[in-house]
């Protein structure tokens, strides 16, 4: 069976430009490719549309094709050529897969750039939740223009140098055939448009920096280094795409008394030697109002107690943490005459001699241990 003519494989005219032969090809290979064409003649359909780009893409194989035809003995033992054969793989992975390394289409719809705020709560404000407004700084579309980056009453146009794909091939013979090389188009930096008149207020950027109040519900229980994220409020989107997204980052103020961790509330309780020793109820500080707590007598140093439920607010509601109490038993440091006094009793009272305090002074102490006695 005789071989079809590659112009009317790929359904173009013999003086078709490159980019006309690239373009049908790309139609057809999707339209013939096996994992989406499920006939049992796309696989041949695919074949033979391959073919008929391989040989055209190429100038030096389409120069023989049009001058020899299928009779060329040449035909099927070119030099290798690495930049048409290659590029025909490449094209079916970005078309099929969105692989094979090729750059985007710079007039496509993207995602703006996301943006981050830092923002200080005291310790209670962490714990509870608050709402707020916060200001940030972000790129909005400019209303002289709408976006456009041209002067009113003008349009940006098609780049003339990349024909509006944003990208350059520079081709290089080497040893092992041709190579094409692709790069970012200078001219129009990747945008695929040039802009003659640009708008006076943003430049061509069809960007400006505003100001932007944004309405923040922080959740109870937010800890220091979590943060929030605020969807759609990030930069505007490209061509028409959503925009980014807005993560606030929370820094938390220490407290003076309490201590975090997680879900859980940690203190310290002074007691006095007495209320230690005899037992007392004691009146507890929490972040939800005071709550009353028994100490039984002989509560030593160190004792710890839990208050169920008197902790922190999970942030993703999953119940609510404790608040763990640390008792610290205070020893006077200045006593009266009376108070020393009844505190010697208690010393005799309990079997306990008390030395002599000028005797066991600080600096008698000191004096005894540089004699080495």
């Amino acid at each position: 069976m005789s071989k079809r003519d590659y112009y009317e494989v790929l359904g173009v005219s013999k003086d078709a430009s490159k980019d006309e032969i690239k373009k049908a090809y790309r139609k057809l290979s999707k339209k013939y490719h096996p994992d989406i064409n499920k006939d049992e003649k796309a696989p041949e359909q695919f074949k033979e549309v391959k073919e008929a780009y391989e040989n055209l893409s190429d100038d030096q194989k389409r120069a023989h094709y049009d001058q020899f035809g299928h009779t060329d003995p040449n035909q099927g033992f070119g030099g290798g050529d690495f930049g048409g054969g290659f590029g025909g793989f490449e094209d079916i992975f970005s078309s099929i897969f969105g692989g094979g390394g090729r750059r985007r289409d710079p007039n496509a719809p993207r995602q703006g750039a996301d943006l981050q705020y830092t923002m200080t709560l005291t310790f209670e404000e962490a714990v509870f939740g608050k709402e707020t407004d916060i200001e940030i700084p972000r790129e909005e579309e400019c209303d002289t223009c709408l976006g456009s980056g041209a002067k009113p009453g003008t349009k940006p146009k098609t780049c003339s140098h990349c024909n509006g794909s944003g990208q350059l091939n520079v081709e290089q013979n080497t040893p092992f055939g041709r190579i094409v090389n692709r790069r970012v188009c200078n001219y129009c930096n990747g945008t695929g448009k040039s802009i003659e008149h640009k708008c006076g207020t943003c430049g061509g950027t069809g960007k400006v920096k505003k100001r932007k109040k944004i309405h923040v519900k922080i959740p109870a229980g937010i800890d220091d280094g979590q943060q929030l994220r605020v969807s759609g409020q990030g930069e505007p989107g490209i061509n028409g795409g959503p925009q980014g997204d807005l993560y606030v980052v929370f820094r938390v103020r220490s407290h003076e008394f309490f201590e975090r961790d997680g879900d859980d509330i940690y203190c310290e309780m002074p007691l006095t030697f007495a209320q230690a020793a005899l037992g007392d109820e004691i009146e507890v500080p929490t972040l939800h109002g005071k709550v009353k707590l028994k100490v039984p007598a002989g509560t030593q140093t160190g004792t710890k107690f839990r208050l169920r439920g008197k902790g922190v607010p999970n942030v993703r509601g999953y119940g609510q943490g404790d608040q763990h109490i640390q008792i610290r038993v205070i020893t006077p440091t200045k006593l009266s005459e009376k108070q020393k006094q009844l505190l010697r009793e208690f010393s005799e009272i309990s079997g306990n001699e008390m030395p002599d305090e000028q005797h066991d002074s600080f600096f008698a102490k000191v004096k005894r241990a540089f004699k080495g006695e």
